[in-house]
């Protein structure tokens, strides 16, 4: 049987790692709500991964977004009992992610195409992007607050919005105002995390917000109105990140591997037939009803189904599109060349893991 454990030991030591990287975008105040462990007690899986590769000392320190989504869903699927430890932690955007790898405090992250263009920008980078997931697009939406006169994006002119920096939210706000005819600087944009513009918005110190996930979920649930939606603008790329240092231990870079291709194995056990387990899970943690946890996953799955995969010349292409966008907009102060940090180091790992060979699943 599994073992668990659940300790705030890395979420204070992520307090002392991440102060110094405020500098590289967003904030520092992640939010680290808990840290578990996972592993398989039966010898069987690791006697499966040892023919190649021993994984029983590996620990990978692994985040996510919003909520324990990834462990969730491996936990629903039966696939979380891994021949390696694994210790969670959950931030409020995939930037704090990267910030935390910056500092040495995770193995593996996800984030969305954005956060990885600006903490590679100092030229720095200690990770690479390692596999892409491609996924849905909703819920990632400019909204105005219950009352509001505000229909569309034209009317942002001289207006305060809320926004999340260096993530999809800046994005698809600096893409929805060209087509509006607006610049960047035609509004007055303040940068906050999901949790704060939220507060913001429903407070009255903003006159709309741009955000995605929980935030946007929270704020339809007190009367929140869509003006804007990024989800025709975004690829739906959702990019897996692997530290440099995980990269080049064999071991490390195999459960890597093993554990992105179980993200997949897990969302083609939800398509079979469980769809609605998982929307229980989904309501639990984001509080909100069954029905609308069920209907966004179905409408999520039906715009563009989770499927994970490797690193794609196309996928770096659409990389590249973003970083030469947020250049334009002057967010970075130079041109970035993203496959600087992209690799196809996991590809035949990945490759191997998804299709079975090798396996390490139980």
């Amino acid at each position: 049987m599994p073992r668990v454990r659940r300790t705030a030991a890395l979420a204070l030591a992520l307090t002392a790692l991440l102060f110094p990287l405020a500098a590289c975008g967003g904030s520092a105040d992640a939010t680290s709500t808990s840290t578990s462990t996972s592993t398989s007690s039966d010898g069987a899986d690791a006697a499966k991964a040892g023919r190649e590769t021993d994984l029983s000392s590996v620990t990978l320190a692994v985040g996510d977004t919003g909520w324990a989504r990834q462990e969730s869903i491996l936990k629903l699927a039966g696939l979380d009992k891994t021949p390696y430890r694994i210790k969670w932690s959950v931030f409020q955007g995939g930037d704090l992610q990267l910030q935390a790898m910056r500092a040495g405090a995770l193995d593996v992250a996800q984030s969305s195409e954005i956060p990885p263009v600006f903490a590679a920008a100092d030229g720095k980078a200690n990770f690479k992007v390692v596999a892409v997931q491609r996924a849905s697009t909703l819920l990632q939406e400019v909204v105005a607050p219950k009352g509001s006169p505000l229909t569309g994006i034209a009317q942002l002119k001289g207006k305060k919005v809320g926004y999340v920096k260096n993530t999809t939210a800046q994005y698809f706000l600096y893409e929805l105002l060209k087509q509006a005819g607006l610049e960047w600087s035609d509004i007055e944009a303040v940068p906050l995390l999901p949790d704060a513009g939220l507060a913001a918005l429903t407070g009255g110190s903003v006159d709309a917000l741009a955000s995605y996930g929980n935030a946007i979920i929270a704020a339809h649930a007190q009367g929140a109105t869509t003006i804007g939606s990024g989800a025709d603008i975004l690829s739906g790329n959702f990019n897996w990140e692997a530290s440099d240092k995980t990269i080049a231990d064999p071991a490390k870079r195999a459960a890597a591997a093993d554990l992105i291709a179980r993200i997949g194995k897990g969302w083609d056990y939800i398509r079979d037939g469980h769809e609605k387990d998982f929307a229980k899970v989904t309501a639990a943690a984001t509080h909100q009803p069954l029905e609308q946890a069920l209907s966004q996953l179905r409408d999520g799955e039906k715009q563009r189904p989770n499927k994970v995969g490797p690193t794609t010349p196309e996928a770096i292409a659409s990389a590249q599109k973003v970083a030469d966008a947020f250049h334009a907009l002057g967010a970075l102060q130079k041109p970035l060349t993203v496959s600087d940090f992209w690799t196809d180091a996991l590809n035949a790992d990945l490759a191997k893991a998804r299709s079975g060979e090798g396996d390490t699943t139980s």
